[in-house]
């Protein structure tokens, strides 16, 4: 089970969030033209059955693994993120 790592909450399961894809600049306005590195990339992950903020993590996409500390995001970021 993967543990997403919450700034409010703490790890929780996987399935309490939705991914929003990756913080990259590219991917806000063109969603298919995403890299999709191999190694560390910073995500937006929404806790939808949980506090239901969104946050920026970085995950390592070989391992699954969470890297460093979470961080929740302003308003304005969360817009872009929904898109």
């Amino acid at each position: 089970m993967l543990l997403v790592p919450c700034p409010i909450c703490g790890p929780r399961a996987e399935i309490e969030f939705e991914y929003g894809g990756a913080c990259e600049p590219s991917t806000l306005d063109k969603p298919w033209a995403r890299a999709n590195i191999k190694g560390e990339q910073k995500e937006f992950w929404w806790h939808r059955f949980g506090c239901g903020q969104w946050f920026t993590c970085v995950r390592d996409t070989r391992t699954h693994e969470f890297c460093g500390q979470s961080r929740l995001i302003s308003a304005q970021e969360s817009e872009h993120s929904k898109e």
